[in-house]
């Protein structure tokens, strides 16, 4: 949930959820397990299944929060994720850490927009991995990633050879016999980039091979496993700095060299 207020008073209730709220403007007043805390942009708010709270915006005149609700269902695809069976509770329910704000904000924004399902499964398993971690109590302990550059190669070969095909991130921590969170973290520590980043910069390359060859922007798209034309333009001009378009037309003039027949003097 986006939400936005001017008045905001809640009495007290429960949720049958995890409950992470990322503020982004303003902040309110609640209440929870007898302890008055503010809501504020720089911690992270949040709440155990089945715990009571009430909230007031107070002084405020403005509260704007992102908010998602981690129901049972989703707690079981996280936990996978993780690699682990019980997840952890929270003795408290405000988390100042900017990385966890961030990290938060992003899935948000990236579930919100819902044009890319690599990333959002990455950044989901990513920021409840983080948060697990840091500041949750008891649970199973995540294990974490290895430092194998010989498996990181296999994944990486993996998705040179697949990149083109629907890819999700379980296949390819099953390939390596990861977790998702760990073959998150084998990357980071060997590439020094997510799967997701690697994957994307594999399919440009792949899209800029196609480009230079004469295929049209849409089939070059496809063919190097983005969804439509538009997500090529957005990943192409956000790595570097031009549009496909603008690609193509530097590159016809040696694809015309390139086909021209070589003259023989007699």
């Amino acid at each position: 949930m986006h939400a936005d207020f001017t008045t905001h008073d809640f009495a007290t209730h429960t949720h049958d959820a995890f409950v992470i709220a990322v503020t982004e403007l303003g902040g309110a007043r609640f209440r929870s397990r007898g302890v008055t805390d503010f809501l504020r942009s720089s911690a992270l708010f949040v709440s155990n299944p089945e715990e009571p709270q009430s909230s007031s915006m107070g002084d405020s005149p403005r509260l704007r929060y992102r908010s998602m609700y981690l129901t049972q269902a989703a707690i079981e695809i996280v936990a996978e994720g993780l690699g682990i069976r019980s997840v952890p509770y929270f003795t408290s329910n405000m988390f100042p850490d900017a990385d966890l704000v961030r990290g938060f904000a992003s899935l948000h924004q990236a579930l919100e927009a819902g044009v890319d399902r690599f990333r959002e499964h990455e950044l989901l398993i990513s920021a409840f991995g983080d948060l697990f971690d840091r500041r949750g109590s008891g649970g199973d302990r995540i294990e974490p990633a290895p430092r194998d550059r010989v498996l990181v190669r296999r994944i990486v070969d993996l998705v040179r050879e697949r990149f083109a095909e629907n890819l999700v991130l379980g296949d390819l921590a099953a390939a390596a016999g990861l977790s998702i969170f760990q073959l998150i973290g084998l990357f980071k520590r060997t590439i020094r980039t997510t799967p997701h980043v690697y994957l994307t910069h594999v399919r440009l390359n792949a899209a800029c091979s196609r480009l230079v060859l004469g295929d049209s922007i849409a089939d070059a798209a496809i063919t190097a496993g983005f969804c439509d034309q538009s997500a090529l333009t957005k990943h192409f001009k956000r790595a570097y700095g031009i549009t496909p378009l603008q690609f193509a037309k530097a590159a016809a003039p040696a694809r015309r060299l390139w086909r021209a027949p070589l003259a023989v003097e007699a």
